[in-house]
């Protein structure tokens, strides 16, 4: 399930109801039987891409039906056959017929999301992979499932989406007979689209590289509730990253290490290059979480320190009148000047109000300039 759908999913149900669980929108439901297939409400209708290439040349046609494929797969030349959507299970369960498909890898090809993985069936070898594609907003990714079947001959991948992918690079290679790809076999394939998921996730991780530091200054200059919200976003995206090519680097270590009929010594040469990249990919993630990590540090500190910058302005302000407030409850008390000449005389002078007043002001700015002098009034700029 895509990103995009599964978020769609949550905020239209963001209650389940009693006799409802997540199980019911994600996974099989307990006990049913193994190579059940599980058809998501709304996905695309299958569009069948055939390319067929070989050195000499290269032929590229969309496909009504799976059994159109069946002559191109007895040819000696290298057939990719690129399923997109998984919105009907009668032209799948075609597609597994014409290919031979255990029910098994059907199931997994079908029923997503899978964990990334590599699995040997007899004359074929199974690899679940995940693929993520900037939206189309720049702001954010899309994530998707692609499922390869290898075979001696020809390569079977399966997408989610038919609007999304990371393939056009090896697509123009291939048109353009660029490279070694079309002088090579189908596992030089699958290892060409195998690096372009990986390299797919660099542009992404660009993103949220300069979506970091952006937040590094907000952090530091205005921090607010909105803030905060935009870091536990950031972090919840860059742990579903790290979901997608933690597995993903290890499914390709075991295609470098246990190896396969199926993939010569010179591609497990170019899987190692790709595994370099996973790995570099996996680092950036590391390394980004950390940095959304320590935002959160920094967004607490900012707004302590904020807090601490209002605290002293209030105290200022509270220091400034407590004598003012002294001298106005002292000439507050109203004390009778008749019964006694030390009951407040300065009550009876004829300059004694404006006196009283010209003090208030004096000890004011005198208490003001104390302040500025000490320091005190430094970075109130920020408590905007």
């Amino acid at each position: 399930m895509t990103t995009k759908r599964l978020q769609s999913v949550l905020v239209a149900n963001p209650k389940l109801d009693e006799d409802e669980s997540m199980v019911d929108y994600f996974y099989d439901q307990p006990g049913s039987t193994p190579g059940t297939l599980s058809i998501e409400d709304g996905a695309p209708e299958p569009v069948i891409i055939l390319i067929d290439y070989c050195e000499a040349n290269a032929l590229r046609v969309q496909l009504d039906d799976p059994e159109a494929a069946i002559p191109y797969l007895d040819s000696d030349s290298v057939s990719w056959v690129d399923v997109q959507g998984l919105g009907s299970e009668d032209v799948l369960q075609r597609m597994g017929q014409v290919f031979d498909l255990h029910p098994l890898v059907l199931e997994d090809v079908v029923n997503v999301p899978q964990r990334p993985k590599v699995e040997e069936f007899g004359h074929q070898l199974l690899i679940i992979a995940r693929m993520v594609t900037p939206d189309d907003d720049g702001k954010g990714f899309i994530g998707e499932q692609v499922s390869f079947i290898l075979g001696q001959h020809y390569l079977l991948t399966v997408q989610e989406e038919p609007a999304h992918d990371a393939f056009g690079p090896v697509r123009e290679r291939i048109r353009t007979n660029k490279g070694l790809i079309r002088r090579q076999n189908a596992d030089y394939l699958a290892y060409a689209l195998l690096d372009a998921i990986i390299d797919g996730f660099f542009p992404v991780l660009e993103y949220y590289g300069e979506r970091i530091e952006e937040l590094e200054d907000e952090v530091v200059a205005n921090p607010s509730r909105k803030t905060l919200e935009k870091i536990h976003e950031l972090k919840r995206e860059l742990l579903t990253l790290r979901r997608a090519i933690w597995p993903q680097r290890d499914a390709i270590n075991m295609l470098i290490r246990d190896g396969s009929p199926l993939i010569s010594d010179e591609v497990r040469i170019y899987l190692r290059d790709c595994y370099d990249h996973a790995v570099q990919v996996m680092d950036m993630v590391e390394t980004y979480r950390e940095l959304a990590s320590s935002l959160m540090d920094v967004y607490l500190s900012s707004v302590s320190n904020k807090m601490n910058e209002v605290m002293k302005l209030l105290t200022i302000i509270s220091t400034i009148f407590i004598p003012l407030t002294f001298i106005a409850g002292i000439y507050g008390m109203n004390f009778n000047t008749d019964k006694s000449p030390l009951n407040m005389p300065e009550l009876n002078w004829f300059w004694g109000y404006p006196i009283c007043i010209l003090a208030m002001v004096l000890i004011a700015g005198g208490l003001v300039i104390f302040f500025w002098r000490r320091g005190w009034f430094e970075n109130f700029s920020t408590l905007n």
